[in-house]
């Protein structure tokens, strides 16, 4: 499985240039990121029957919430600083009558990390604007707080304690899709993501791009969640952020003094501490063993990674295929060339009846030859530094290449990946690999190990030679 079939759910719903690319899903399962390209409609593509569809009529709940709410809701827009020219907008709403934001990480990420190039700009539903100040961030929640040189009215509260929520009731959802206007969407709640490294809340109705960092609250008004991202692949399958941590957020803004000048420390800081607990899940009981022929190979499933495996058995050619992949279904948003903080491992179990030893080899060779580690031009990664060696754990042979990448802007992060490859049979090779993404360097080593260390071969089948 490629890095780019993973599921997060952190997919970033600010339209426009600055937008990040999805993060993609599990197979099968894709979420969204960037706004798609507006293209017009084919001339056929509605049938006549739907040209006459009548409309629901609109929920009085939803024009008297949006009505007094207008006033609260901002539009939160990344500019170059070099012309102003807009790069990205999301949304956000002002907390009661202060001049408190709260949007999400991903809306204002561009000049969170690089505010020499972009600033931040907002804009209300009656067209006044004005400057941004980034006061804190949670990269891992996906949420930040700003200041802005205007006031609420008090709209948006987030009490203690916050509202209670039951599967099914209303919740109404604000901002601005697709950079269109100021919208406000209907859909129920639907419980917590379990499946979330972090929890989400599932609403079941439409979030479009640019509506990003808006509120979603309830029928009376009290603020349920922070607009973060949507599935592609579902019908109105959206995703809030809790309130609590916007609401944990701004405590942490009213303790601290002056914003940060410079944020990578401080995501480098959540960084670190998201990747202990990363690990501490992933490793703290032994990873589970599956078959694949005569080979055991490490996989975790749990609430955070899921795996998945297919095969070519049933295909005309002279070799058969099996694929075994487990990736966590979510990772955290830096920017829009950066995500993190994720584990995923694959096993390839490789074998032929048909081929010669050395047409086999040739084969599996040139499988082991095709694995990338990544760019040498990458302005967020060093490149690549790689180590190869024939190694042999308790049981097992093996081909192993190490590769180890240093972030540039935060400092004591590395990308790790390990590929190792069975050497004990000429018409066999189990072909496995681990990528753990965001790691310290002592927990990078840490998880490789234990991987390698897992691959075993059954000791019943020690002496058959059989593919």
């Amino acid at each position: 499985m490629k890095l780019s079939d993973y599921a997060f759910l952190l997919a970033s719903l600010c339209a426009g240039a600055g937008a990040h690319a999805a993060p993609a899903p599990a197979p099968a399962a894709a979420h969204t990121a960037s706004t798609p390209p507006i293209k017009p409609p084919p001339a056929t593509a509605a049938p006549a029957a739907t040209e006459h569809a009548t409309l629901p009529p609109p929920s009085s709940a939803a024009q008297k919430l949006y009505t007094a709410a207008r006033a609260d809701i901002l539009q939160v827009r990344v500019l170059l600083k070099n012309g102003r020219t807009q790069s990205s907008v999301g949304s956000g709403f002002l907390i009661g009558t202060g001049d408190l934001v709260v949007s999400n990480y991903h809306v204002v990420s561009q000049f969170a990390l690089d505010p020499d190039t972009y600033v931040g700009e907002w804009v209300d539903t009656s067209g006044q604007r004005g400057n941004v100040e980034l006061l804190a961030v949670d990269v891992l929640h996906d949420l930040a707080v700003l200041r802005v040189n205007r006031r609420g009215t008090g709209f948006f509260k987030m009490p203690e304690p916050l509202a209670p929520l039951t599967q099914g009731q209303y919740l109404y959802s604000m901002g601005n899709p697709l950079d269109l206007g100021f919208a406000i969407s209907e859909g129920s709640y639907n419980g917590v993501v379990t499946r979330s490294f972090y929890d989400q809340l599932m609403f079941t109705g439409p979030i479009n791009a640019g509506m990003s960092g808006g509120p979603s609250v309830t029928a009376n008004g009290d603020v349920a969640g922070v607009n973060v991202s949507k599935r592609l692949d579902g019908e109105l399958v959206s995703f809030l952020v809790p309130a609590r941590y916007a609401q944990q957020l701004l405590a942490r803004v009213a303790q601290q003094g002056k914003a940060p000048k410079d944020f990578k420390p401080l995501v480098t800081a959540q960084l670190l501490a998201h990747q202990e607990v990363m690990l501490a899940r992933l490793l703290g009981t032994p990873l589970s063993l599956k078959a694949m022929g005569p080979y055991r190979v490490p996989v975790r499933e749990s609430d955070q990674m899921r795996c998945w495996g297919r095969s070519n058995v049933k295909s005309d050619k002279p070799y058969m295929l099996d694929n075994t992949s487990c990736a966590m279904e979510s990772a955290i948003f830096i920017s829009g060339a950066l995500q993190t903080g994720q584990v995923s491992m694959r096993h390839e179990f490789l074998r032929s009846s048909e081929l010669g030893a050395l047409r086999f080899s040739e084969l599996a060779s040139a499988s082991f030859k095709n694995e990338s580690f990544g760019s040498y031009k990458s302005v967020n990664l060093t490149g690549p530094q790689c180590t190869e060696q024939f190694v042999k754990n308790k049981t097992l042979p093996l081909r192993a290449v190490l590769c180890v990448r240093a972030y540039r802007k935060f400092t004591g992060l590395y990308d790790f990946a390990l590929l190792a490859a069975s050497t004990d049979e000429p018409l066999m090779s189990l072909q496995s690999r681990i990528d753990a993404r965001g790691v310290s360097y002592a927990n990078g080593m840490r998880v490789t190990r234990t991987f390698l260390e897992a691959l075993s071969r059954a000791p019943s089948t020690t002496s058959s030679r059989k593919p």
